[in-house]
């Protein structure tokens, strides 16, 4: 694995709170701003409560619910929820700062994690040909059961409120 992307990994987290108190610095929202940016991150924080209630990390490779669409799912609602925050922040730095995070931080890290992913279970190489690594496809990938060896589980509250969403 790159030495970036572990990098990466580690500093993902104290990076976010640095981005936060540059936000709540620089943020310069209205009301009309805030409004289309809570239409943006609603659909985000479902799609990564959808993800959330199916993986089991490290434990199993998940394919089903919206890993069926994509690879990265709880990614890609973080994206989406960034861009709501971005657009009620109405601010061309903290969407510059953004968009500098997605690209240099959270892609490194999904190499990162896809690399531990194809060590510690053959049949991501399956998965991760049919599958697509961050922009979702249109149909569900109908293999997944098959490949992951199980039936789908559905979405467990459990599983949600284990990983703190």
């Amino acid at each position: 694995m790159n030495r970036w992307s572990t990098l990466a990994r580690r500093i993902r987290v104290p990076l976010g709170f640095l981005f936060a108190a540059l936000y709540l610095w620089l943020a310069r929202p209205s009301w009309r701003s805030i409004g289309a940016g809570v239409i943006i991150v609603v659909p985000g924080i479902l799609l990564r409560a959808s993800a959330s209630g199916r993986v089991q990390k490290s434990l199993e490779l998940t394919t089903t619910g919206p890993y069926a669409y994509s690879r990265n799912p709880l990614y890609l609602g973080t994206l989406i929820m960034a861009i709501g925050f971005v657009v009620a922040a109405w601010n061309a730095l903290i969407a510059l700062a953004a968009s500098l995070i997605f690209v240099f931080i959270y892609f490194p890290v999904m190499r990162w994690e896809e690399d531990y992913l194809r060590a510690h279970f053959p049949e991501f190489s399956i998965y991760a040909q049919s599958v697509p690594r961050f922009l979702p496809r249109m149909k569900a990938w109908k293999n997944a059961p098959a490949v992951s060896g199980a039936e789908d589980p559905g979405f467990s509250r459990e599983l949600y409120f284990q990983h703190r969403e």
